[in-house]
């Protein structure tokens, strides 16, 4: 039995068995190797993804954390901004003792970014409980200041004159450190 293939019949085989072997070597030499790239690749991105997203829930937190403490301290942050008013401070704090006086501002050196002043005070005092509640008002004033020991109390008459030092402390605005602004804390991305 003779099998008649016609020219077109050979030459189509021809052409799908090449197109075959392509197609394979084309699947194996290019394809596959490219997949498990992209494989390896995808999985690289996701354990990127998730450091990343692990970097910005953190980041999240400590802006918030950051928004909430200067949101519960605005009173201190803006108390550094201030400049220290003896006069002021006389009229606010007057209240608490029978004759209140501030003397010498004098500039310690720089601490740090911040400039601390000395400041002397002398006062009369009907009670050391005025005292107490004249350091307690100092912890809600305007300014940020220490008040340093000793603590000098004495008793005269119906009075007691009292003689202590005080540290105000405020931001260093000289040209040698850098300008500390807490209020511009860059917040954004």
């Amino acid at each position: 039995m003779k099998i008649n293939i016609s020219r077109q019949n050979v030459y189509l085989l021809a052409l799908s068995v090449f197109l075959l072997i392509f197609v394979l070597i084309f699947a194996f030499a290019l394809l596959i190797p490219e997949g498990k790239e992209y494989r390896n690749k995808r999985a690289d991105l996701k354990k990127e993804n998730k450091e990343l997203k692990k970097y910005e829930n953190f980041r999240d937190n400590v802006l918030e954390k950051l928004s909430e403490l200067k949101s519960e301290n605005r009173n201190i942050i803006a108390a550094f901004d201030r400049d220290f008013d003896a006069l002021r401070f006389e009229k606010m704090h007057r209240e608490y003792f029978t004759s209140l006086s501030v003397h010498e501002k004098i500039k310690l050196e720089n601490e740090s970014k911040f400039s601390v002043y000395e400041v002397n005070t002398t006062s009369q005092i009907n009670s050391p409980k005025s005292f107490y509640n004249f350091l307690d008002a100092i912890n809600k004033s305007d300014w940020i200041i220490s008040v340093n020991f000793p603590i000098h109390f004495k008793r005269e008459a119906e009075m007691i004159r009292s003689s202590f030092t005080m540290k105000v402390y405020t931001i260093a605005k000289d040209a040698n450190t850098s300008d500390i602004n807490l209020n511009d804390l860059n917040t954004s991305e």
